[in-house]
C-alpha cells in the first residue's frame, strides 16, 4: 500500500499514550462488520475511550468497501469516486471521522470527473459547474439553463448543511439541542442563520424530482438529472432526498480525487485509526448470533463457540440479515419485524474485473457511464453501465503497462444459482458491460490479460449480504429510511440501510451519527473544538 499516512493526531502532540488491547469479557461495544459505516463507529467510539472490538467475518476489511489483488492488479470491489478526501472544512464524514482519529490521505486530484456517453452523444463531467454547463450547453442550450437554475436552488441548500458538520450530529432528540447551539452561535461565519435554515427547511424531506420538475422541462437535462440520482442513491430523481444531491454538487465543486492506494487506503486509515485509540479489529471472526436478554443486547456469539460480552452491540449488517440472521424472531416485537424484513432492496450488481495491457491508451480517462438504449429505463438492469479504470491516476493499481478496470451494472438476484450453467450465465451477463467498455476502448477484448467477473452470489457469499444487495430502496416521500437504534435495548445498526444513499458518505455518517448518540454532548463538543470545526 503506497498511501502515506499521518501517524501524528492534529488534537495534541505526539500519539496517544499506549493502551493494552481491551479483555473481550470487559468491552464497551462490540461491533459486527468492518464497512465503512461500522469503522467509523467503532473508531469514533475508541476516541471517545470506549473499548471496542470489531468482528468481521472476511478476511479483509472494507465490506463493500474493500479491495483486493489478483496477479499483481490491485481492484475496488465497491466505490471508486471520491470528493472531500482532503482540505479542511470537509462536509465528507469520511474525512471528518479521520481528522479526529489523526490520519490523513494522499490523493490525487482529476478533472474532468468523469465522462457520460449516451446513444447520442458523449460529453465530460467537470468539478467546475461552468465548465459543465458549457458541455450541457452544446447539446441543449435552454437545457444548460434549466440546469444552472436546478443546481443553484441545491446548491442554496447545500450552503445552509455546510454550515453543520456531520461529526457534530446525532442520532437521538438531543440533536435539536446540537442544531439550536449552531444556529445560535454562528462559527467563523459558516454556521446557517435560522432564517436560511428555514428557508431551506421544506428541501429537506423534498426529492429532488421536485425540484427538478419546479425547474427543467428540456428532457435530455432531466435524463441527466436522473442518471446522476441513480449513481448516487441507486433509485432517480423523484426517489432521491434532496440533501444527497445538494452534497453531490457543493463536495464536487470543490474537486474530485482518488486516494492512492485505492478504497484500501481508507479503509487501512480507519482501521489503523481504531487501533491507535485502543480498539480491535478481528478478521475471519464470524458472528453467529446476537445475545439478547430480557430486552436487552448483551452480546454476540461467534461461529467457533465463543462468547463476546459487552452493554453495546452495533450491527454493520444489512437491516435483513440483522433481523433475520443474527437475531431470533422472539427478540423483536413481530410487527416491527415484519415491516422491517419488508424494507424494498435496491438490486444486486454484476462485475467485471479486468487486468489490461494499457499500450496506446495514454489519453484514457478513469471515470465513465454508459447508457446503451435511450429508450430503456435507466435502471434497467445492464442498461445502464458504470466504468471505473483507477490505475490511470494510481499507476501502481496494476504491473507496468497494464490498467486495471472494474466495470458494473445492476443486475437481480432472483434466478442465480451455482450449477452447472452458472459459469456460462456469468459470461452471457457480463457481455453488456464489455459492450460498454467498446465505447471507450474499442479493442478491449483483445487487451484483456486477467477476468474476473462478480455476481449477486459472490456478493451475497463473500459481503454477507441479503441477496448481495447495495441498501435499502426507499424513495423520497415514501418512507422514513430505519434509524439506528432498535427496539432492542443496547443495539444499534448503522450502513446502508439506515441512512439514504449507497456511497460512502452517507454510510460514514451512519456511524458518527450512532457513535454521538452513544456518549454526552459534552465529548463531542470537545473534539469539535479541538479540531476548530
Amino acid at each position: 500500500m503506497n498511501s502515506a499516512l499521518s501517524n501524528a493526531s492534529p488534537l495534541e502532540p505526539g500519539n496517544p499514550p499506549t493502551r493494552l488491547a481491551p479483555q473481550h469479557s470487559q468491552n464497551d461495544v462490540i461491533v459486527i462488520g468492518s464497512g465503512i459505516g461500522g469503522l467509523c463507529a467503532a473508531a469514533l467510539l475508541a476516541r471517545y475511550g470506549k473499548r471496542v472490538i470489531v468482528c468481521e467475518s472476511h478476511t479483509i476489511a472494507g465490506g463493500a468497501a474493500h479491495s483486493f489483488k489478483r496477479r499483481g492488479f490491485e481492484f475496488d470491489s465497491g466505490p471508486s469516486f471520491y470528493c472531500g478526501l482532503t482540505g479542511t472544512h470537509s462536509l465528507n464524514p469520511v474525512k471528518q471521522v479521520l481528522d479526529v482519529l489523526g490520519e490523513s490521505l494522499k490523493v490525487i486530484p482529476y478533472d474532468p470527473l468523469g465522462h457520460y456517453h449516451f446513444p447520442e452523444a458523449s460529453f465530460a463531467i467537470y468539478s467546475n459547474f461552468q465548465r459543465y454547463h458549457h458541455e450541457i450547453q452544446k447539446i441543449t442550450p435552454q437545457g444548460a439553463k434549466e440546469l444552472q437554475d436546478f443546481a443553484e436552488r441545491l446548491l442554496g441548500l447545500y450552503a445552509v448543511m455546510k454550515g453543520i458538520p456531520t461529526l457534530a450530529l446525532r442520532a437521538d432528540w438531543q440533536v435539536i439541542l446540537v442544531l439550536l447551539n449552531y444556529l445560535r452561535s454562528p462559527t467563523a461565519g459558516r454556521s446557517p442563520s435560522l432564517g436560511k435554515m428555514l428557508l431551506y427547511l421544506p428541501l429537506l424531506q423534498s426529492s429532488v424530482g421536485n425540484v427538478m420538475d419546479a425547474t427543467v422541462k428540456d428532457p435530455w437535462v432531466r435524463r441527466i438529472i436522473d442518471l446522476e440520482c441513480f449513481l448516487l442513491s441507486g433509485l432517480k430523481a423523484h426517489g432521491t432526498i434532496a440533501p444527497e444531491v445538494a452534497f453531490m454538487l457543493g463536495e464536487r465543486g470543490r474537486g474530485v480525487e482518488y486516494p492512492i492506494g485505492g478504497s484500501a487506503a481508507i479503509v487501512n486509515a480507519l482501521v489503523r485509526g481504531l487501533e491507535r485509540w485502543g480498539g480491535e479489529l478481528r478478521l475471519g471472526c464470524h458472528v453467529e448470533q446476537i445475545l439478547v436478554e430480557s430486552g436487552k443486547a448483551v452480546g454476540v456469539r461467534l461461529k467457533n463457540g465463543e462468547i463476546l460480552k459487552a452493554p453495546i452491540v452495533i450491527s454493520n449488517a444489512t437491516i435483513w440479515d440483522t433481523y433475520n440472521q443474527l437475531l431470533r424472531p422472539e427478540d423483536l416485537p413481530a410487527t416491527y419485524r415484519q415491516t422491517a424484513l419488508h424494507t424494498p432492496a435496491i438490486d444486486s450488481f454484476i462485475h467485471l474485473h479486468l487486468g489490461i495491457r494499457a499500450e496506446g491508451l495514454e489519453n484514457l480517462t478513469g471515470h465513465h457511464v454508459v447508457v446503451h438504449d435511450s429508450q430503456q429505463d435507466i435502471t434497467t438492469p445492464g442498461n445502464t453501465c458504470m466504468i471505473s479504470i483507477p490505475s490511470v491516476w494510481d499507476a501502481t493499481l496494476a504491473p507496468e503497462g497494464h490498467h486495471a478496470v472494474h466495470a458494473y451494472t445492476l443486475e437481480p438476484f432472483a434466478g442465480w444459482e451455482r450449477n452447472d450453467s452458472y459459469e456460462q450465465k456469468k459470461k452471457e451477463k457480463a457481455q453488456t458491460l464489455y459492450r460498454a467498455l467498446e465505447r471507450i476502448i474499442p479493442d478491449i477484448r483483445e487487451r484483456v490479460v486477467l477476468e474476473l467477473i462478480g455476481t449477486p452470489l459472490t456478493h451475497a457469499h463473500y459481503l454477507r449480504r441479503y441477496q448481495g444487495t447495495y441498501g435499502a430502496a426507499i424513495a423520497a416521500g415514501k418512507g422514513m429510511f430505519p434509524s439506528t437504534h432498535t427496539p432492542i435495548a443496547g443495539l444499534y445498526r448503522v450502513g446502508d440501510s439506515t441512512m439514504p444513499g449507497i456511497g460512502v458518505p452517507a454510510v460514514a455518517a451512519s456511524g458518527i451519527l450512532c457513535a454521538n448518540s452513544l456518549v454526552e454532548r459534552s465529548q463531542t463538543a470537545e473534539l469539535l473544538k479541538n479540531l476548530q470545526i
